[in-house]
């Protein structure tokens, strides 16, 4: 039996950095929010013994659980799709703080040009630039709308970098192709090693312009504009897919969620499972959410005056489709939104050097400390006689080499036995990557929809994904690649193993990134997307979906630091939602 609950101001599908910046700007101004989160709670504490690299990097202690609730996959149309019964490309996060617990840090605004990407491009180059089945379209927001928001999750997080560019002014050491900024970040950039410091020194040399990436691994104790305490990174080497035991990579567990939990105005749920968004259609609002206790087994429904959407980009479309609504996008006729515009991110191009007479102790980094260029990222670069758009962030980054992963033999080296052993001791410390972060963007068959086969523990229908690299892709890393190789040859690599081709088909079997997006896009045209600028619903005028769903294409970058952004907008949003009650008005779009 169904148990109806008393209604609230708000609820959050989801505790991680979306939900938990909605939840803290909503009680900070006296709303009442509850966020249900299907994992289980989580703490600073939990992680005093963390460094278990078995448990939490190999056996994914803090993902998402296959075995009840998945995806399934094919490459295209054609193809039937088959659950990923195993993790691979990506690790969705499960529990209080999601994905924003087992995170690296890396985190980055998207350039000016990715909001305006349609129009730019038809600008500088012509219409006849973006291929036929290529769905490129404006985000509905640009970056100087946006970048106030920027600003405030940068403050929150206590983001450690160099700035670039303050106030329209081009600043030493910092990236000169990044948006103009209000101001310098909170902290200072993290250390330059050896090897960071060899790649900004080769680099500059060839005439790029490198800088020290931007970091959510605090280089000093911080006190954010909240009154919350974090610590400083110690350079462990266990960020990704790890929490922090120090408190010293922010996370929501670390920031948000203790500033919600402050107010006396919030309540987490955890092992609360959401299964259907409550919409009326008549009145285009959701009234609620209906959700399992996962622990009893007993279902309730939770009314609300909004609902936030802010579980992982692949749940949210899941939700959206399973809830009926918004028009689910056909490939066919290229109709529909709800799934459109699914992108990935392109790792393919990169670079291994083995140094005879090095050593440069990569066991010991941190999860965003790294060195950077972007004179191949966006549109920093002539596409004129290009066969792609776009491009992406180049970086060599240090993030600890962990014992049991990470094992760089040079190309030819057997899989296993002694030769493999020998090798991977002797390069262990003295081989470094380099790797350009390419953008993705969206293609026709590329999307999310609802597999017709296959169900999970609740018999719901599992989201089914279809994506493959287009020749967009394949160009970008073969016009990227070189530059990779030559940039290691000049850091003085004896040996060198570059990928400079995209081949195949994607492979949804290896890690690559947890950088999913699209699927419920942002836009101004109702017809084309399906949130406005504040990332409300065109379909429910209380349903607001912030997260990295609404991207309309990837850049060339990490993306939590405009997920962040785009959290703080909506929360803006719902604020401006709620105080006008009487008119049930949606914010501009």
């Amino acid at each position: 039996m169904v148990q109806q609950l008393d209604p609230v101001d708000v609820v959050t599908i989801g505790a991680g950095w979306t939900g938990g910046i909605v939840a803290k700007e909503l009680t900070q101004n006296d709303y009442q929010v509850v966020s249900l989160e299907r994992g289980g709670e989580r703490e600073t504490e939990n992680f005093f013994t963390v460094h278990d690299e078995l448990g939490y990097a190999l056996r994914y202690k803090l993902m998402q659980d296959l075995s009840k609730e998945t995806i399934t996959f094919r490459n295209s149309v054609d193809e039937s799709a088959l659950p990923m019964r195993r993790y691979g490309a990506f690790l969705p996060g499960s529990g209080e703080g999601g994905a924003g617990v087992h995170w690296n840090g890396q985190t980055w605004r998207f350039l000016p040009y990715d909001f305006e990407i349609e129009s730019r491009t038809i600008d500088e180059y012509g219409e006849e630039k973006i291929p036929e089945n290529m769905q490129l379209q404006d985000w509905g927001i640009s970056y100087e709308e946006l970048e106030p928001y920027y600003d405030t999750f940068e403050y929150t997080a206590g983001i450690a970098g160099q700035a670039g560019n303050i106030e329209g002014e081009v600043q030493d050491l910092g990236n000169p192709y990044e948006g103009p900024r209000s101001r310098e970040y909170p902290l200072p950039p993290m250390m330059e090693t050896p090897v960071l410091e060899r790649f900004k020194e080769t680099t500059a040399e060839l005439g790029y312009e490198p800088f020290q990436a931007p970091s959510a691994n605090l280089t000093e104790q911080y006190t954010n504009p909240d009154g919350v305490q974090q610590g400083q990174c110690q350079y462990c080497g266990y960020c990704e897919r790890f929490g922090c035991e120090w408190g010293a990579k922010a996370s929501p567990i670390t920031t948000v969620l203790p500033a919600a939990q402050e107010t006396g105005n919030y309540e987490l749920r955890t092992h609360s499972d959401v299964v259907e968004l409550l919409y009326n259609e008549d009145a285009q609002e959701v009234e609620g959410v209906r959700y399992v206790d996962r622990k009893t087994g007993q279902v309730y429904e939770q009314p609300a005056d909004v609902v936030a959407l802010t579980a992982y980009v692949l749940n949210n479309v899941r939700l959206l489709l399973l809830s009926d609504i918004g028009e689910p996008y056909d490939p066919e006729t290229g109709e529909g939104t709800v799934g459109k515009n699914y992108c990935y991110q392109n790792f393919q191009a990169s670079a291994r050097g083995f140094f005879d007479d090095e050593e440069w102790n990569l066991y010991m980094g941190a999860g965003a400390l790294g060195a950077s260029i972007d004179d191949f990222n966006g549109d920093n670069f002539d596409h004129s006689d290009l066969d792609f758009l776009h491009g992406g962030n180049i970086s060599l980054n240090q993030t600890g080499d962990r014992p049991i992963a990470n094992n760089p033999v040079p190309e030819g080296t057997p899989s296993w036995g002694s030769e493999f052993k020998a090798q991977s001791i002797d390069n262990y410390h003295s081989s470094v990557s380099i790797a350009a972060q390419g953008s993705v963007l969206p293609f026709r068959e590329n999307y999310l929809d609802l597999d017709p086969n296959y169900t999970d523990q609740y018999g719901r229908p599992l989201l089914r994904m279809t994506f493959d690299w287009r020749e967009q892709d394949r160009n970008l890393v073969e016009y990227i690649g070189p530059y990779l190789e030559e940039i290691m040859d000049e850091m003085g690599a004896d040996t060198i193993d570059a990928n400079t081709s995209l081949e195949g088909s994607f492979d949804i079997t290896p890690y690559q990134s947890t950088h999913n997006t699209g699927g419920a896009v942002m836009g101004s045209d109702p017809a084309e997307s399906v949130v406005n600028n504040y990332l409300q619903c065109w379909d429910a005028s209380n349903l607001f979906i912030p997260g990295a769903s609404a991207f309309a294409h990837n850049s060339g970058y990490n993306p939590t630091g405009t997920v962040g952004a785009l959290a703080f907008r909506a929360a803006e949003g719902i604020q401006e939602y709620l105080d006008k009650p009487e008119q049930l008005a949606a914010p501009e779009s």
